[in-house]
């Protein structure tokens, strides 16, 4: 049992050091932050979508970043185009994309956004979800 409580603070501490390594990813002694919020997005398929990230360099000197965004599920993906992110320390900027959902995404599929940057990247917790795009109506009845 002391065993069990002894492990218990370790395992904690290792669960914190590892999320902080995966949102706070440290590439060529620059710390880059993204900063998000979370949601899941209705979409039929090929209709258009805006991805905006806001970054920040969080490290003590300038640096330049390789930066892309990439929606990535089981039955569907779509990728940005690259862009270069040059950051003074402590500054932000915020860069968008524009894409559309692919004309071949199945009705309830799910893709996640995934930003990269250099060798490194980051799931977030945006959901791009594909509805149906048909919609039934009712052109005539009788009644007899």
């Amino acid at each position: 049992m002391t065993k069990r409580l002894f492990l218990l603070p370790i395992a904690a501490t290792t669960l914190v050091v590892v999320l902080l390594t995966v949102f706070f990813s440290n590439v060529g002694g620059q710390s880059l932050a993204l900063s998000s919020e979370k949601g899941v997005v209705d979409k039929a398929s090929s209709d258009s979508f805006t991805v905006t990230v806001t970054f920040k360099n969080t490290g003590k000197s300038a640096a330049t970043w390789s930066v892309n965004v990439a929606f990535e599920g089981r039955d569907w993906t779509w990728s940005g185009t690259s862009q270069v992110l040059t950051l003074a320390p402590s500054k932000m900027k915020t860069l968008t994309w524009n894409g559309n959902v692919p004309a071949d995404a199945p009705a309830g599929s799910v893709s996640r956004l995934v930003v990269y940057y250099n060798d490194s990247f980051v799931p977030l917790d945006w959901w791009i979800h594909v509805v149906s795009n048909a919609e039934l109506s009712i052109t005539s009845s009788t009644v007899e």
